[in-house]
């Protein structure tokens, strides 16, 4: 029988013989079952999907999703990912990290990995705690975390991975959540479209280790008031039908809660978001404190030369140079006669 053509693809098709093993509950499910929906709607050969991973929970994706994958070692899935599209610049490459696997061994990589916009998928895992070895709290974990390796709570300020992105240069930076559906499917695609690295965080509950860490963000009850939409080119609306919104502070350069911003004569006082403006990026990922939400969705995105097409340009130009002999070769560069 003839392969599925890539019209054909099924959520089957990634789908391994590989029984999940993940804690009952875990976040992780969710996401897997939304990618393994995204994939086949990409339009790309099963056979040019990889998916790389370093170590933690999440890192056990490789085995459930039925393409090409490599399980590698602890903070090393980036240069690895790296490695195999420069080397085929034809794969779809993809790598699920966690928030311990990518900040704190893995931090080197991933910060060298954004500004040289290496054209692979980053998805970030963060659930908040370092839930494979049991509960150790991480780069992301709040200030104050009671945990094995914190008894009397973490004295370290989180990182915030969208505002250490943005920093590092990526050009593209979005968040959404492991049981968003929908949005965390939108969110895949148009990261799998950008050209260049594309940075996604995925808020995950860890319901054995850290239950209920992003629960005022997700939980349906306060989801309208917690959770900030963002959409290039539209205001900054949020809470029950869209009736708060948020302005510019120009005083303060941040961002400020604007009551009834569903009556027309707020209207002109609404931030409009540009999701190509980093500095608008900045302000969004900045966002925190009691009754401020969270943002969701793109939050910054750009076009600028991959580090392949900037790597085959240099080839190129090198493949151009022609030299006459090896001693004109020798001679070609900066050189200097020791009489």
């Amino acid at each position: 029988m003839d392969a599925p053509t890539t019209a054909q693809l099924t959520k089957k098709d990634f789908t391994t013989n590989q029984e999940p093993r993940w804690c009952p509950g875990c976040g992780d499910y969710a996401v897997l079952n939304t990618v393994r929906k995204v994939l086949p709607e990409l339009g790309i050969p099963k056979e040019n999907f990889v998916w790389v991973s370093g170590i933690g929970c999440s890192s056990r994706f490789p085995y459930y999703v039925e393409t090409f994958g490599l399980h590698t070692i602890h903070g090393r899935a980036l240069p690895i990912a790296t490695g195999i599209r420069v080397a085929n610049p034809q794969l779809s490459v993809w790598v699920a990290t966690g928030d311990g696997d990518a900040l704190s061994i893995g931090g080197n990589h991933l910060m060298h990995c954004l500004r040289r916009n290496v054209d692979i998928k980053v998805l970030l895992f963060n659930n908040r705690i370092y839930g494979l070895t049991k509960g150790q709290y991480s780069p992301t974990s709040e200030l104050g975390k009671v945990t094995k390796t914190s008894p009397s709570g973490s004295i370290d300020s989180p990182i915030d991975p969208l505002t250490l992105a943005i920093g590092c240069g990526a050009t593209f930076v979005a968040r959404s959540y492991d049981v968003a559906g929908d949005h965390l499917a939108e969110t895949l695609k148009r990261a799998a479209n950008h050209r260049g690295t594309a940075f996604v965080e995925i808020l995950q509950n860890c319901n054995v280790f850290n239950d209920g860490a992003f629960d005022a963000i997700t939980n349906r009850a306060t989801v309208q008031d917690r959770q900030l939409r963002v959409e290039h080119g539209r205001p900054l609306r949020f809470g029950p039908n869209q009736s708060r919104g948020l302005r510019l502070n120009s005083r303060t350069l941040s961002l400020d809660i604007v009551e009834n911003a569903d009556d027309p004569k707020h209207e002109s006082e609404l931030f409009v978001f540009d999701e190509s403006n980093p500095l608008h990026a900045g302000l969004l990922a900045r966002l925190s404190g009691e009754g401020v939400p969270t943002p969701m969705g793109v939050l910054h995105q750009v076009r600028r030369p991959t580090y392949e097409a900037r790597l085959d340009e240099q080839r190129s130009h090198n493949a151009s140079r022609q030299y006459t002999s090896l001693d004109a070769l020798f001679r070609s560069g900066h050189t200097w006669r020791v009489d």
